[in-house]
């Protein structure tokens, strides 16, 4: 039997921790290291740094991440592997052999491309009506590019746009020999990958108990979570773990929170396989060690993912301090001066938000201030630049008591627009070129399958309250189990908190029945923990119960009118629930709530990434048997 693969991460973003691909490299033994750098937002980031450099359009961090460590990864024989090479694999492959050979290193690189569809957008249809013609376009490549690489005798392996999870899935599959329709041993690597890819949030970053992992009172210093690494084996299956005495944990809970961070439908839809994310089965393996075990796979479907960025405009935003009393007149006033200042030449998109209410009484500045923003977007940059911020900043003298902002006058700035796309698999030519300068194409998926519809309940708000859908059951999923139903429409409203007391405690303890009616106002977190974050213009959030129990409630009681009426900003948008039983889960996908993408966003929290945290405060009756 074939020894585990042991891969690892030390990199969930572009921007994350510098020093984690050297420690990753001497904290223990590994075969693989990964690094993922790229999202959507990044692909925008790297479009218009190439607009300003042709050559470049890569994550320069990485090469000097690899200026500091790769020498210690050819002492130690890891392989390296990372889609770094964003907008320029080539670019970033010739730079690192350039590195290679001034460090006297004898290091092999291959690279993977023909993600890049922008030479063709005009072509394939990728052009926006609004917008014109992209400024990146680039399809989500799979595993088998980085497999043909490695196989090939790759060190090192760039990559331009693949799936986060193509990293673990590639290196694997050419460990194993895995063949293109192994799909359950492909949808294992999947879900090992998705696990890693955002880095320390498999080992208790972001988590919602973190209390139960950081001492922070007792610590005094405490140490930033060990980045993740998976021991794959040859069915798929796998452990997570981290390197012994780094910090964070991974345990089975960690663990789900991050196999909920930005997924819809529990069919995860891929360019090589379809994971079934309601399969997953997860155990703990001992300190730090959970398994995660019997994911089932079916073919992908014939359509490839495309990430389009598109320049929108320009933007600027004010911030106005507001403390005291009078806070809403004070807002009313703002809002009035500035409507008055812009005149009819405004710009296209003007939207105020409120940040924190002011306290009453407060012992502090702080307790008693609330924040008003107000965001502008606009294609002019002259309409959201100085002739938008001078005219908040010289309301200073002439406006509310106690004025005072964030932030002095300042110009706008592009953002982008996301939008995604889809083609037919064939029309994508992912390209492997191995250490030897041969270029070796990468057939699509011999077999594929339409994606199992989606949900089992759907609700889409339309006014103040919103309607459930009957419980649509849908087909099976092709080599896998039926997507699990969830409660059907029309369940009694006492999961959520009403503004009631609850009645006295009795005196003497209360009879069997009556303990099982009796219930306690609690925020959700209480009993769950949540996920949240982008998905392009829509958001996610997972929540997940703490016990069979808890989980019998949660997933009668959170629907998705429920969930609207927990988080009113989602009443007038579609919202569709998934229901992930083995992971004692569901998982909420709320449409259109980052508007047009993370660049574009006027929210203030453009990436939903507190989201979840938001949605654990609120307050729920929960029956006391459950707590």
């Amino acid at each position: 039997m074939s020894r585990p693969l042991c891969v690892g991460n030390a990199s969930g973003f572009y921007g994350d921790r510098f020093s984690a691909v050297r420690e990753m490299l001497e904290d223990g033994p590994l075969d693989v290291l990964t690094g993922d750098y790229l999202a959507e937002l990044t692909m925008l980031i790297l479009g218009r740094s190439r607009l300003k450099d042709p050559g470049g359009g890569y994550a320069s961090t990485f090469l000097r991440q690899l200026e500091d460590a790769l020498g210690l990864a050819v002492e130690r024989g890891v392989k390296i592997v990372a889609n770094a090479g964003g907008l320029n694999p080539r670019g970033l492959a010739e730079r690192l052999g350039e590195l290679a050979d001034r460090l006297g290193l004898d290091v092999r690189v291959g690279f993977v491309h023909g993600d890049d569809l922008l030479p063709r957008a005009q072509e394939l249809g990728l052009g926006d009506e609004r917008y014109g013609a992209p400024l990146t376009a680039n399809a989500y490549l799979g595993a088998w590019g980085i497999a043909e690489c490695l196989k090939a005798g790759a060190d090192v392996v760039v990559t331009g746009r693949v799936t986060d999870a193509s990293l673990v899935v590639g290196p694997s599959a050419a460990h194993f020999g895995w063949a293109r329709d192994d799909w359950d041993a492909l949808a294992g690597a999947t879900a090992a990958g998705h696990v890693l890819e955002c880095g320390a949030q498999a080992t208790g970053g972001n988590y919602a108990f973190f209390e139960e992992i950081y001492n922070v009172k007792a610590a005094g210093f405490v140490r930033p979570a060990g980045f993740p690494l998976a021991e794959i084996h040859a069915d798929g299956s796998s452990v997570i773990t981290k390197h012994a005495g780094t910090g964070g944990a991974v345990t089975v809970e960690t663990v789900t929170a991050q196999l909920l961070y930005e997924i819809g439908a529990p069919a995860y839809a891929g360019p090589d396989v379809t994971t079934h994310f309601d399969t997953v089965e997860l155990a703990p393996d001992g300190p730090d060690r959970v398994r995660i075990s019997g994911v089932r796979g079916s073919p992908p479907p014939p359509a490839t993912k495309v990430c389009l960025n598109h320049l929108g405009g320009h933007r600027n935003e004010m911030t106005f301090v507001l403390t005291g009393l009078g806070i809403e007149a004070k807002a009313d006033l703002v809002r009035a001066q500035m409507d008055a200042a812009l005149g009819k030449d405004r710009p296209a998109r003007v939207e105020w938000t409120t940040i924190g209410a002011a306290k009453p009484d407060a012992g502090t500045q702080g307790e008693a201030t609330s924040l008003l923003r107000c965001a502008v977007l606009d294609p002019d940059p002259e309409k959201v630049g100085r002739a938008f911020s001078n005219a908040a900043v010289e309301l200073a003298l002439a406006g509310y008591p106690g004025f005072t902002m964030t932030s002095p006058p300042g110009k706008g700035s592009p953002y982008g627009v996301y939008r995604p796309a889809f083609v037919p698999n064939e029309e994508v030519r992912h390209l492997a070129v191995l250490p030897n300068g041969t270029e070796v194409p990468i057939p699509p998926a011999p077999v594929t399958a339409p994606s199992p519809s989606a949900p089992s309940g759907v609700s889409a708000s339309s006014g103040a309250r919103a309607k459930e859908n009957p419980v649509q059951q849908p087909p099976p999923a092709q080599g896998g189990d039926p997507i699990t139903s969830v409660q059907p429409a029309g369940q009694p409203r006492e999961g959520l908190a009403a503004p009631v007391d609850n009645p006295p405690a009795p005196t003497s303890a209360p009879a069997p029945a009556a303990r099982e009616r009796a219930t306690r106002t609690v925020p959700l977190g209480t009993i769950a923990g949540a996920r949240s974050g982008d998905k392009g213009g829509d958001a996610n959030i997972g929540v997940w119960a703490r016990t069979p129990a808890q989980y019998e409630w949660l997933e009668s009681h959170l629907t998705e009118a429920r969930l609207q009426e927990l988080l009113p900003e989602t009443r007038d948008l579609r919202v569709v629930r998934y229901a992930l039983p083995n992971l004692r889960a569901v998982n909420f996908v709320i449409e259109g709530l980052l508007q047009e993408g993370v660049s574009a966003s006027t929210r203030f929290d453009p990436q939903g990434k507190a989201l979840g945290e938001w949605l654990r405060s609120r307050s729920v009756i929960v029956p006391e048997a459950v707590l």
